[in-house]
């Protein structure tokens, strides 16, 4: 295991916040723990794309696996990423729309 700081965190951060569907896994399980299938119905995505996507935020450092019996639940690494992801949805931004999509795809 590596311990990151600094730029390396914010840009593995930014890279797992770069896709929608792990965006909304983030921002779910700031709310609560939750299992892959639940996370997956409530999404709308298959299981296999949910898997993808926890291996994903788990290799950036985001996630953790905890065993609860024969399944598996998710929650955020550390509870100050629910702090932090909190903190950014208060953040109000100035968009231009000829740079950024409304889904915050970038055009340029």
């Amino acid at each position: 295991m590596q311990t990151l700081t600094h730029a390396p965190v914010l840009a593995r951060f930014g890279y797992a916040v770069s896709d929608p569907t792990r965006a909304r896994i983030l921002l779910s399980l700031s709310e609560a723990p939750a299992y892959p299938s639940e996370l997956a119905d409530a999404l709308g995505v298959s299981r296999q794309s949910m898997s993808n996507h926890l291996t994903c935020l788990r290799g950036c450092g985001l996630v953790v696996a905890v065993p609860d019996g024969r399944r598996t639940r998710y929650e955020l690494a550390d509870a100050k990423l629910g702090h932090a992801i909190t903190d950014l949805l208060g953040v109000v931004l100035a968009v231009d729309p000829a740079c950024c999509s409304p889904d915050g795809e970038c055009l340029a």
